[in-house]
């Protein structure tokens, strides 16, 4: 991806000389566009020399260029305009162009960035706008149609079964054994019990087995008549039947369980047992030829056997990750081996058969280091271009819950209210000990100046690096379990499921908003980027954003347990869930 840095307080007009000049050539010839769709198709040098009066595109105000510019792709304005001619470069190279694209892809009703406006990003955020625009509403109208479609053949399949159930009827009053009797009967005897529509037409069957009109109160009442005796006889036989067939009785445990992995199939009657299911597959209406997804999915082939706690992203390409457990090992995988990626090995010291000896919760990585902190009090080190040899240990004194990189120095929050700053490559790493909480420090963000870390506490301090001080406290509602720092922005998901977004310019700390972005429990990941925002929670749910004012949620996608961790490079997505399976989400080749 290419990244282009603006300065916004430069002048965003260049040569108002280039801005003047004769109209266009009059000649539908020389106005044609060339293939650039930028010049006249007769100019013979794509780079006009300073003294060559403009025409075509050029001779326009620079106000309209970057307009027209706001209508092309990120990528095009950055990376070919500046090869088009000297002119249309300085478009490339300007800030307002992708401003305008941004405020274009995001809709007037939206304020974006959320931060300062200063020293912001334009050109990678107009990217990464694009590219999470383009895959993730294409996968959740794939989802939407995969559920409409899924629908309609359930409601297909009732419609038949109803249809069945009528012929049988005709026929003689056939009854079906099992589980398909009970939902025969249940169904009309609802629809009794509990009223239809008035002007519904309802029918009985005669003596002769011919099908009659209800007419009158008196024929209503002896249908429901007939109709409870069929269901007290139905209820008595499924009774009796118990024995026969086991499969019917769900012990309460059992049947919360299913409920909870499959709520969309026990949702709907149809669906019930496998002659629902049958039922509906034998009967799929035809589907239209649908374009291929942008988005695959892959799930790393037996990643872990217990939990996984976390999940990083390790490179800068999206290509390796490494994956942390409850079952105290920390694995790296290449997403690129195979179709579903392959493990490359697991990290351990010489003697040890497992990482840690304890869950392994957090990860953070720089450069060739990789750290991983546990529930056994210490961070391990791992030398990355050394076949991820141990490089080192440190006995952090309490469960190690957030870690943080930074290019000088390794920060550590733990159980103890602690945030401890490292020096790994010292013989005695620890730096200094900061006591800036009374509660577990959950979360931690930081860059060269500034340590931002939330606690269980519900507060939220702010550390001043180089005077060696406190900087700012807030207190907030709920406590914060992620953070993620991007440009001038600090974002945090907290216990409630709300999202909190704070400013940090110029040595100033102060929140900017708060938002209900949908989740129902603790936010366990967040990850911002200028043109992304991804949220993992408790309930099960993984949402896509634009991280605008208030985020505008493009994806919501559904897991079977609760998500635990999320990491985001190159636009590719991992997740890490409370089932042991570690998935991938990436754009499709």
């Amino acid at each position: 991806m290419s990244e282009v840095r603006v300065d916004l307080n430069e002048p965003e007009t260049e040569a108002d000389g280039d801005q003047t000049g004769s109209s266009p050539d009059q000649s539908s010839e020389a106005s044609r566009l060339n293939l650039q769709g930028l010049l006249p198709a007769s100019s013979a040098d794509v780079s006009p020399s300073p003294s060559a009066e403009p025409s075509g595109l050029l001779s326009l105000p620079w106000e309209i260029l970057t307009h027209i510019a706001s209508h092309l792709p990120a990528q095009c304005v950055i990376t070919v305009l500046p090869k088009v001619c000297h002119a249309l470069s300085d478009v490339g190279n300007d800030s307002t162009a992708c401003q305008l694209r941004a405020q274009r892809l995001i809709g007037p009703r939206a304020s974006f960035p959320v931060g300062p406006r200063q020293g912001f990003d334009w050109p990678t955020a107009c990217l990464e706008l694009e590219q999470l625009i383009t895959c993730w509403t294409r996968e959740a109208d794939r989802v939407a149609k995969q559920k409409r479609e899924g629908e309609e053949e359930q409601e297909e399949a009732r419609r038949q079964q109803r249809g069945g159930r009528d012929a049988g009827a005709v026929a003689g009053g056939q009854e079906d054994d099992g589980e398909d009797e009970v939902e025969g009967v249940g169904v009309p005897a609802q629809e009794v019990a509990y009223g239809v529509d008035e002007e519904m037409e309802m029918a009985i069957e005669g003596e002769d087995g011919e099908i009659q009109p209800v007419q009158g109160e008196d024929q209503l009442a002896r249908l429901r008549e007939e109709l409870e005796d069929r269901l007290e006889d139905d209820a008595a036989a499924l009774m009796d039947g118990e024995q026969r067939d086991p499969r019917r009785v769900f012990p309460a445990d059992e049947l919360q369980e299913a409920i909870l992995n499959h709520q969309q199939d026990l949702g709907e009657p149809g669906n019930l047992g496998n002659g629902g299911q049958i039922e509906v597959m034998q009967h799929q209406s035809p589907r239209s030829p649908s374009p291929p997804p942008a988005l695959e999915c892959i799930t790393l082939p037996s990643a872990h056997i217990a939990q996984t706690n976390s999940v990083l992203f390790l490179g800068g390409e999206g290509k390796v990750c490494a994956t942390a457990s409850r079952d105290w090992n920390v694995k790296l995988w290449d997403l690129q081996a195979g179709t579903n990626g392959a493990l490359l090995y697991t990290l351990g010291g010489q003697g040890n058969f497992s990482t840690h000896r304890g869950w392994v919760w957090c990860l953070a990585s720089r450069g060739p280091l990789l750290a991983s902190g546990g529930f056994d009090s210490t961070v391990r080190l791992w030398d990355l271009q050394a076949g991820g040899a141990e490089r080192g240990l440190i006995r952090a004194g309490a469960a190690v819950l957030c870690l943080s990189c930074q290019s000088d120095v390794l920060l550590a929050g733990t159980f103890d209210k602690r945030v401890s700053m490292y020096d790994p490559r010292a013989p005695e790493p620890l730096i200094k000990s900061l006591r800036l909480h009374g509660n577990a420090v959950m979360c931690l963000a930081a860059d060269d100046k500034y340590i931002i870390s939330g606690s269980q506490d519900s507060t939220v301090a702010v550390y001043d690096r180089r005077a060696g001080r406190g900087l700012k406290k807030l207190r907030l509602s709920s406590y914060l379990m992620s953070m993620s720092y991007s440009g001038s922005e600090i974002w945090g998901g907290d216990s409630s499921g709300m999202l909190h977004s704070f400013s940090m310019q110029a040595g100033t700390f102060k929140p900017l908003s708060q938002f209900d972005v949908g989740h129902t429990a603790l936010i366990t990941g967040i990850q911002k980027t200028p043109g992304s925002l991804y949220t993992c929670s408790s309930d099960w749910t993984i949402k896509v954003h634009i991280p605008c004012s208030p985020p505008r949620t493009l994806c919501t996608l559904q897991y079977q347990a609760a998500v635990h961790g999320l990491s985001v490079e190159a636009g590719v997505l991992a997740v890490a869930s409370g089932c042991g399976s570690v998935e991938i989400w990436r754009p499709r080749k």
